[in-house]
């Protein structure tokens, strides 16, 4: 027989069971739940991306299931960014892995901007932004040195042109001929190909064989053939001012200044030459150059 307390427990039991909601909210959205979304075959993927896309664009954005709708969508279509980055597989000084990341990023922006109403094929839409984000990120990291975009563009243009016209001419082609072929002016032209110099940079340590390092026996590197800058040169404009200032000097004056500078004798053999005490010498020379240095800068 029941009592009043069992009968009391009852009913809070049922009432506190009817105040709870009937329906908890699905993180998934009413989406199929797939553990491990890149391992879906590519068939199954487009039959499901359909399925996602739809119900996507009828979730709110910042919920637990349009996250969920969202990044099913990009690990399911990953395979599209392998696709694209397999022709770049072999580009030197690239690194996969990050082809792979910039093409994810291109896959990203597809998949926010497609719509079902286009009535193409997700992988059509995709594909332009995939390998559009790779092409932008080789122009912008590909060149050794920044050149504007014109003439990245230019270079390609170039490189199409040679190989066509050489096949047609047997040999490589001219500046005109390529110029005419691209309906451009030979001062573009060369413009273009100055600028190709700048994809493409090589190491001072590469190996510079010449006939001096081959006779010697020893490779020489690209750093050691590269000439430096000669001092002398910077004397070449004073020694053109000075050359009225000397011609202005008396006899003497010029013979104690070649006799010092010129033959590079000491004061004291220059004084044995002329008769001179080395004291009296050094007060010469010391006036002459004072002269010397003053013409200099009143032309200066």
């Amino acid at each position: 027989m029941t009592t009043m307390v069992e009968q009391s427990e009852s009913t809070d039991v049922a009432t506190a069971g009817a105040s709870r909601p009937a329906v908890v909210d699905d993180p998934t959205g009413g989406l199929p739940w797939i553990d491990d979304a890149t391992g879906v075959a590519p068939k199954d993927a487009r039959e499901l991306s359909r399925i996602f896309f739809d119900r996507l664009q009828e979730l709110e954005e910042g919920t637990h299931a349009h996250a969920y709708a969202r990044n099913t969508l990009i690990e399911m279509n990953l395979a599209l960014v392998h696709f694209a980055a397999a022709r770049y597989r072999n580009r030197p000084a690239t690194d996969h892995e990050e082809i792979v990341q910039v093409g994810t990023i291109g896959l990203i922006k597809a998949i926010d901007r497609f719509d079902l109403a286009r009535e193409t094929e997700f992988t059509t839409f995709a594909i332009p932004y995939i390998v559009g984000e790779m092409k932008r990120f080789f122009r912008d990291t590909s060149w050794a040195v920044h050149v504007p975009r014109r003439l990245q563009e230019l270079r390609v243009e170039l490189s199409k042109a040679k190989e066509h016209l050489s096949v047609l001419l047997d040999r490589d082609p001219t500046v005109p001929e390529l110029a005419a072929h691209l309906e451009l002016t030979e001062a573009e032209v060369l413009e273009g190909l100055v600028a190709a110099n700048g994809y493409t940079a090589g190491s001072l340590d590469t190996p510079y064989n010449d006939a001096e390092s081959t006779a010697e026996g020893e490779g020489r590197t690209l750093a050691d053939a590269m000439g430096e800058c000669d001092p002398a040169l910077e004397l070449v404009e004073d020694f053109h001012s000075l050359a009225p200032l000397i011609e202005q000097l008396p006899e003497r004056d010029r013979i104690l200044l070649q006799l010092r500078f010129g033959e590079e004798l000491t004061q004291a053999q220059i004084g044995e030459r002329l008769g001179y005490s080395q004291m009296h010498v050094s007060r010469l020379l010391n006036r002459t150059l004072s002269r010397l240095r003053t013409g200099l800068l009143a032309q200066g």
